[in-house]
């Protein structure tokens, strides 16, 4: 009997040869999961269950049996289905459902966003009112996050590798879910209201509380900041972590220059990404994260600034269902924006500790904000500030004159003691009699100088933080919050820069004139009795023109008009101090019995134990 040629046993014992080579081409490494072992033994007949608009498809669980068979084509979508259940064991058939990635948007007048629905995530984040310092639309997010849930069986899958669909959209709200095969669901929310730079966010889950409970229940969050800023140097040194501790409401910082470096802090109201002028902040509404651990460390390439990660743990139900209710916070360093949340986003802001932090809020922004209101340029801002805070100042500079001149007055008395006195200790014990009868402090020149000195810090705080400034131009200056380069150098100058900042160079020649002016002022006392003086007091300002030739050309300009304003004062008080009077003034002073004051008191007391300490040692 001759035997038959049957073409389709042919054909399909070749479509069989060509599948083994396909998995074993394309998958010669992963091992076969025990479900799918268990679906090619079974031959039972199973059915995708899909939902409403998408046709069911027959699958056979042995679909290698049903070749040798019955000799057809397998279907495209089943072989597509067993190897997303390989990959993706329960999420297999969204995965089939959703294969193709998608965009969806929300926007404000303030924000643009873009999402994804592979992950559900937030892939783009336009700040509409803002550009980079090369004029490019500003965005915080642009495919460098990341956010995604970590969910386990057998396995470990990252929400941010699966594919959702999106169930739900408005005009403010979008509303993505992600089901298991057996039909359980993750569902995302996000909502944008108009005139926010906050985008509400819920995480609620359905019949996965299987999936949530190990070791690793976790929200990953991670972000490769963008460069924003012309000087990117400050721009990295100004970029870091920074979080809520819900103990004591307390926000601390974490930064660091080593990939192996982590912080882990527990119970957190809010985790934030903060970069020189804008910040990405993550909070839980109505609770707080359980724990975090935090990473951060420098970009080489000159597109980013810093990696910044995070490992949130988040609080669950009892019953081990999710239902979270987060905000994400894209937007502004502007304090009144941030303080209007009434989460302490405003303390994210470097504008100093103690009084520092108490004259920025409490005083400058306050004088910055109400001229603001008026449209000025900022330039003139600056000016006028510069103008208030002097004028508020000038009973102290007075003051501070006034002992200048009596010291000048007394100088040619006090040089006459250091010639009848050789010896130190008997010239200081004369000088200060001296100084008590003529009732003139030594440190009366000094004390309004040092209680200037904090506005001086405070301010030094405020200008790099302060966005208000962020590329706004004045005279030569494109940009006030960073240098004003007049020429860029071929070469780069140890400790000073390769550019030259006007601004920072007028600002320590006038500093270098004060210091020569206030010298001769003083009669030059301190330095004949110590000559190296004369030249440390100029080294300071020189130190300044490399440490602000980088900085905030607002901050130069404003320490440049300030010693501007103090030279016009001192030129006013001088034509009202007449050094005849005050010196008469002393002399009559020295023929009236004087009472000891306070201070001149204590200096007599420590002198005279200095005495008897060296009576002693002789």
């Amino acid at each position: 009997m001759k035997s038959k040629f049957d073409i389709n046993t042919v054909l399909g014992f070749l479509l069989i040869g060509a599948i083994f080579l396909y998995f074993g081409y394309f998958s010669p490494s992963k091992p076969v999961a025990a479900d799918a072992v268990a679906v090619a033994n079974d031959s039972t007949t199973t059915e995708i269950v899909a939902e409403e608009g998408v046709s069911k498809v027959p699958v056979e669980t042995s679909p290698l049996a049903a070749l040798a068979q019955d000799s057809v084509a397998l279907n495209t979508d089943t072989l597509k289905y067993l190897k997303y259940q390989l990959e993706f064991g329960p999420f297999a058939q969204a995965m089939l459902k959703n294969e193709e990635v998608q965009s969806y948007s929300l926007e404000n007048n303030l924000l643009k966003l873009t999402f994804s629905n592979k992950g559900a995530q937030l892939i783009k984040a336009e700040l509409k009112q803002f550009q980079t310092y090369d004029s490019l639309p500003l965005n915080l997010i642009d495919s460098n996050s990341n956010f995604s849930l970590l969910l386990k069986d057998e396995r470990l899958y990252n929400t941010a590798d699966l594919n959702f669909e999106v169930i739900e959209q408005t005009a403010n709200t979008l509303k993505f879910a992600l089901q298991t095969d057996a039909g359980a669901s993750l569902v995302y929310e996000y909502s944008l209201l108009a005139d926010a730079y906050m985008v509400d966010w819920s995480v609620e889950t359905n019949g996965m509380a299987a999936l949530m409970k190990h070791d690793q229940s976790e929200l990953i969050w991670e972000l490769q900041a963008n460069r924003h800023e012309k000087n990117r140097d400050n721009e990295i040194t100004r970029t870091e972590m920074q979080y809520q501790l819900a103990v004591d409401d307390d926000v601390d910082n974490f930064n660091s220059t080593s990939a192996d470096e982590e912080l882990v802090e527990e119970a957190l109201n809010w985790v934030a990404y903060r970069q020189q002028f804008f910040t990405t902040i993550l909070q839980l509404k109505g609770a707080s994260f359980s724990k975090a651990a935090l990473a951060i460390r420098p970009l080489e390439d000159e597109a980013h600034t810093k990696y910044m990660a995070s490992s949130i743990s988040y609080p669950s139900k009892a019953s081990g269902e999710l239902d979270l209710e987060m905000g994400l916070y894209l937007g502004p360093n502007k304090y009144e924006i941030l303080k209007a949340y009434d989460a302490g986003f405003e303390e994210l802001i470097p504008l100093g500790w103690g009084i520092l932090g108490w004259i920025n809020r409490g005083i400058v922004l306050n004088i910055f904000n109400w001229l603001e209101a008026y449209g000025l340029n900022y330039g003139l801002i600056i000016l006028i500030i510069a103008l208030i805070i002097k004028m508020i100042l000038f009973p102290l500079t007075y003051s501070s004159y006034r002992s200048m001149a009596k010291m000048r007055v007394l100088k040619p008395e006090i040089d006459a003691l250091a010639e009848k006195h050789p010896d130190a200790m008997k010239k200081q014990q004369a000088t200060m009699e001296l100084y008590r009868k003529a009732g003139v402090s030594p440190l009366g020149g000094c004390l309004p100088m040092l209680l200037q000195f904090p506005i001086l810090i405070a301010l030094f705080q405020f200008f790099p933080a302060s966005i208000e400034l962020r590329q706004q131009s004045f005279l030569w200056a494109t940009d006030l919050s960073t240098y004003d380069s007049i020429y860029d150098l071929p070469f780069t100058i140890p400790f000073y820069g390769d550019h030259i900042s006007l601004f920072t160079l007028l600002m320590t020649v006038s500093t270098l004139i004060y210091t020569y002016m206030n010298q001769q002022l003083t009669g030059s006392a301190q330095t004949q009795q110590f000559p190296q003086m004369k030249y440390i007091i100029y080294l300071m300002p020189i130190m300044f023109l490399g440490v602000f030739n980088n900085y905030a050309s607002g901050l130069s300009y404003y320490y440049f008009v300030a010693n501007v304003i103090t030279f016009s004062q001192q030129f006013a008080i001088r034509s009202f101090i007449d050094e005849d009077k005050i010196k008469a003034k002393i002399a009559e002073r020295k023929e009236k019995p004087q009472k000891e004051n306070r201070l001149m008191r204590r200096m007599r007391e420590v002198q005279e134990q200095q005495n008897r300490q060296q009576r002693r040692t002789k």
